[in-house]
């Protein structure tokens, strides 16, 4: 069954390419062979040797998502927080489409930048990750009224699935999401966690996110562009 433009896309959400490199060079690269099956770009500052925002503003036809992970959430920036914040703010000065900000950074620094972010029209997305587990319900429950509070566009949790439960337990969360009008990026990682990166598109998440073919990605269990375009596209075709 072929979708037409008059049926209702059921996995509207976008697709997000995350790209990590050493270099800007290296992300370019990248991201110049993920860019024509993206909807948006991550570009993972934490991970290059020196971050840096210019080389990649107006370098990519797709909208930017600017990432600085500190390294107590995963991420590979181990700096002063000002100096991690300061790189979104310049991203958010430049045009970045995106900025993303953990809710456990310093509520002072958190707040400046969702501020900054509104005041110049880029979106700002509030994270929280686990990479060793999934909280109970309830503790997801709060995280998610604490990302609504802190004035983010979007509010982003993903945790490490060890079972179907867990997977359960955070696409749920869109239910919520969806009741107090928090667009909500909501997925888990690792090999359980594989099915909702897709299954979150089609229950109103905001976005999943992909890695770069023949880029081993970001993060646990991250599919391939291609491959999630592949398997979007025929779910949707058989809806």
């Amino acid at each position: 069954m072929i979708m037409t433009d008059s049926k209702k896309n059921p996995y509207p959400g976008k697709i997000c390419v995350a790209l990590s490199g050493a270099t800007s060079q290296e992300i370019l690269a990248l991201a110049q062979g993920a860019a024509a099956q993206a909807d948006l770009l991550e570009i993972r500052l934490d991970t290059m040797a020196e971050p840096a925002v210019s080389p990649f503003i107006g370098a990519l036809p797709k909208p930017l998502l600017f990432t600085n992970r500190a390294a107590w959430e995963g991420g590979s920036f181990s700096g002063n927080e000002d100096e991690r914040i300061a790189f979104l703010q310049e991203a958010v000065v430049k045009g970045a489409a995106f900025v993303d900000i953990e809710l456990k950074t310093d509520s002072a620094l958190r707040d400046v930048l969702i501020r900054q972010a509104a005041e110049q029209g880029t979106q700002s997305i509030v994270s929280w990750h686990n990479f060793t587990t999934t909280p109970s319900a309830p503790a997801l429950r709060t995280i998610l009224q604490e990302q609504y509070r802190s004035g983010a566009s979007i509010g982003k949790i993903v945790t490490m699935a060890s079972s179907c439960q867990d997977v359960l337990r955070v696409l749920d969360l869109q239910t919520e999401a969806a009741e107090i009008g928090l667009p909500l990026i909501a997925f888990c990682m690792g090999p359980v966690g594989v099915i909702s990166r897709v299954a979150t598109l089609g229950l109103g998440g905001f976005m999943t996110y992909a890695a770069a073919d023949g880029n081993k990605g970001t993060a646990p269990g991250q599919i391939t562009i291609s491959s999630m375009r592949v398997i979007v596209k025929e779910l949707a075709n058989a809806c």
